[in-house]
């Protein structure tokens, strides 16, 4: 894990600000979404990334009665396999 030395304080509302920085190597854009984990004493901050709920491939998802499916899965599906 590498330390960036930057510090933020937490608002009333338990809010902080992630620094310009940090979004842009991350990619993260106002409104994405932002999976949030805990690891002993530490807390995890991951861009969230929808994936199949099957195989948690990434690639190619489509909605399927509400969860997430790749395609490749759908067609498993469909087929009866």
């Amino acid at each position: 894990m590498k330390s960036t030395g930057i510090v933020r304080n937490v608002d009333n509302l338990g809010r902080i600000v992630l620094p310009i920085e940090i979004r842009r190597v991350f990619n993260l854009d106002a409104k994405d979404q932002v999976e949030i984990y805990t690891d002993n004493d530490m807390i995890i901050l991951r861009k969230f990334q929808r994936s199949c709920v099957f195989c948690k491939s990434p690639e190619d998802i489509v909605d399927f009665k509400g969860k997430a499916i790749c395609s490749k899965c759908l067609e498993s599906i469909k087929n009866g396999d």
